[in-house]
């Protein structure tokens, strides 16, 4: 078990740059299940639930290395030339939520599946009946029975597939299904996160005919075979938020590096409403806090272009320090406020009722041990306990490790005050 250990109060001020984002890596994994050939994925960090992909990625019969490349993590070669199993039992599925992903590129490749249910952080309601739907849309047969998800695609068809809600990972396994096939797919009320896109170009450089990610259609043109690539995924952009908002509380002058600012512009909107200072300037963006921060107003979450379920936790730690009343609404995960319980423990005034959060803003809040409820709620910890008076432990961090890849480090270099702290199994014995 490890914590992290916060002393708050420091300034934070330097550059940071943003890795290849979680959320693209992990489809793109699942991707190369349908691949013929040698990936180079560059620049991947060692993120837990990539760590976890790659166990699926073996099991299924893929070789997988890392090897040095010139950027800042190493390159991942995968060979998936050999895959010879369908199945992802439930011991690797319960790592990771993204394990769902490869209910479509098995099927693609292999044409039978089982895939067990998907784990991953408790954040509410998060049904594969989407997925389900849109592959029985295209022909398979699929059940669910016994904690396992059974696809058989021996009759697929091709034409036009809906969505009922645009959901991202739906999107994607529509995606990756569709690929290898003799007509074309259109897929109707898609995601269009950037992510969609990213995977897209991915697929692409191996060789498929996808067009329209991003938009209100996907159009898939099916082909033969896929060959391998090199590719690099698109940053982090809510690894890049969590820095704005690292920067607007506690920053002298934060400069973040290796973004592509247009997929925050939901985030820039709020932060410009705080009175931080903001400067953009193609692939940087620097934040800048000068003095007592204003509310922002309001922010409810919604999909993309809307502004990210992600970090919405990160913004109630914002709110908790800024000047007046600011209103957090998320709409799209039923319990995705278990890190309010936390933040009341470090002296933040927030009153939650029917998925609306009222939050007042203090001129302190002080350190405390807190446990991480889930990703994105533990780096709003982590936040909090940098701006707190005193100490902040935070533990269950390992669910932090799932999205941020060396996170201590990367606010060290800042000027942040923050360690990993190994842990016997009672946290008080923390050394």
């Amino acid at each position: 078990m490890e914590s992290f250990f916060v002393v708050g109060g420091r300034s934070l001020r330097g550059e940071v740059e943003i890795d290849p984002a979680k959320n693209s890596l992990l489809p793109i994994l699942a991707g190369c299940i349908l691949v013929k050939g040698e990936v180079c994925l560059e620049n991947v960090p060692k993120y837990s639930d990539v760590m976890a992909m790659i166990k699926i990625l073996e099991h299924l019969g893929g070789k997988v290395k890392f090897e040095r490349g010139k950027f800042s993590n190493d390159n991942l070669i995968i060979d998936t030339r050999d895959i010879v199993y369908c199945d992802v039992p439930n011991e690797l599925a319960s790592c990771v939520r993204s394990s769902i992903f490869t209910l479509g590129p098995i099927l693609g490749r292999k044409k039978i599946a089982k895939v067990a249910y998907p784990g991953g952080c408790d954040i509410g309601l998060r049904p594969v009946d989407i997925h389900i739907s849109l592959l029985k849309q295209l022909g398979c047969k699929v059940i669910d029975k016994n904690g396992y998800i059974y696809g058989d695609a021996s009759k697929r068809r091709e034409g036009d597939v809906m969505l009922s809600f645009p959901s991202v990972g739906a999107t994607e396994n529509a995606m990756m299904f569709a690929v290898l096939g003799h007509g074309q797919v259109r897929i109707f009320n898609p995601a269009r996160e950037p992510e969609i896109v990213d995977l897209q170009n991915f697929l692409n450089s191996c060789g498929a005919k996808i067009s329209g990610a991003g938009s209100n259609l996907i159009v898939i043109d099916g082909v033969k075979r896929l060959h391998g690539c090199r590719y690099r995924a698109i940053s982090d952009r809510i690894e890049a938020g969590t820095f704005m908002i690292a920067g607007a509380m506690t920053g002298e002058k934060v400069v973040i590096k290796n973004v592509i600012p247009e997929h925050n512009q939901a985030l820039l909107s709020k932060l410009s409403k705080t009175a931080c200072k903001i400067d953009v300037r193609d692939d940087t963006i620097i934040v800048e806090r000068g003095g007592r921060l204003q509310s922002f107003g309001e922010v409810e979450t919604a999909v993309y272009p809307g502004f990210p379920t992600d970090l919405q936790a990160p913004m109630c730690s914002l709110a908790s320090i800024c000047e007046g009343y600011s209103l957090v609404i998320e709409s799209l995960f039923e319990s995705r406020y278990k890190h309010i319980g936390e933040l009341l423990k470090m002296n933040c005034d927030i009153r939650c009722k029917n998925g609306v959060c009222i939050i007042k803003g203090r001129d302190k809040i002080y350190g405390a041990e807190v446990s991480s409820p889930d990703l994105r709620g533990g780096v709003c910890l982590v936040l909090a306990g940098l701006v707190a008076e005193g100490y902040t432990t935070i533990n269950n961090i390992e669910l932090i490790d799932r999205g941020y890849f060396r996170l201590e480090d990367k606010l060290t270099s800042l000027g942040g005050d923050i360690k990993r702290i190994k842990c016997e199994k009672k946290v008080d014995n923390c050394s």
